[in-house]
């Protein structure tokens, strides 16, 4: 049985859709938790394939492989990770910034965005995004928001929020690779791996097929409507294609430089039946 995570966030939905509207099958298990966990949990061997920070495939290529062709990611603005501050990141530099706990990748990006591209070093600090309703007006200069608490927050907070998948694309003409499907199981188990990557991509044509259907069905259970779910995964990309893959590379490189991950020299791939 191939253990399977899967991100509890509503962006994981459209490649597990078919999972998830249809039943796993009885060759599959699959664990839900946010990104931070299922990073744990596929190191510790745990799980076996999961849609993981694509920070942590850097932190471990040596170890994992990827999924062809999968990627939770966008070529602009991603609506759910957000920068919420009282100040521009400009002005940002020796202050305090508030970081997700969840998160890993997104946090690792706005490293970049301060560090490499504004020259700002702010203080930072970790938060519970489940716990702690607003650390900025606890303190901070500024706080990270991911996933559907991010989405919440653009509808309701009056401060100023910066979409980080935009400002990563004005910078560098790229497309952002914020997940990627990352296997820690070994080369035995490739004709397994092989099966759950054309169930996948199954899954992820049924998504695009019955996109309006699955909102109706789904937007409750993650606090959104049906119109504001159908629109934000519209705005994502599902589907790791070449120009992800360079815009995957660029951030591992700029990552290593901030000592986040080591170098990223090429993807490591499970390879694709036929």
């Amino acid at each position: 049985m191939l253990r399977l995570g899967h991100i509890e966030y509503s962006n994981c939905l459209p490649v597990h859709a078919l999972l998830i509207d249809q039943g796993v099958p009885d060759w599959i298990e699959l664990r839900a938790g946010v990104p931070a966990v299922l990073n744990a949990e596929l190191r510790a061997g745990r799980i076996d394939v999961a849609p993981c920070s694509s920070i942590e495939f850097a932190r471990h290529a040596d170890r994992y492989r990827l999924l062809p062709g999968l990627v939770i990611g966008s070529a602009g603005p991603v609506q759910s990770i957000q920068l919420e501050s009282a100040v521009a990141m400009e002005e940002l530099d020796g202050r305090e910034v508030a970081l997700p706990t969840a998160s890993a990748t997104s946090v690792v990006l706005l490293r970049v965005l301060l560090e490499l591209r504004l020259g700002v070093r702010p203080r930072y600090r970790w938060f519970d995004q489940s716990e702690q309703a607003d650390p900025v007006g606890d303190g901070a200069a500024a706080a990270l928001w991911i996933g559907d608490h991010a989405m919440r927050r653009v509808e309701r907070s009056r401060r100023l929020l910066t979409d980080l998948g935009e400002v990563w694309y004005a910078w560098t003409g790229l497309p952002f690779a914020f997940a990627v499907w990352q296997v820690s199981a070994g080369p035995e188990r490739d004709e397994e791996l092989r099966a759950l990557h054309g169930l996948l991509l199954e899954s992820l044509a049924y998504f695009e097929a019955n996109v309006d259907a699955l909102a109706e069905r789904h937007a409750a259970r993650y606090g959104m409507t049906p119109e504001r779910i159908a629109r934000y995964w519209r705005t994502l990309r599902f589907r790791l294609d070449a120009p992800m893959e360079r815009g995957l590379l660029h951030f591992y490189r700029l990552a290593a430089e901030l000592r986040e991950a080591p170098a990223v020299a090429a993807l490591r791939w499970v390879t694709p039946a036929g």
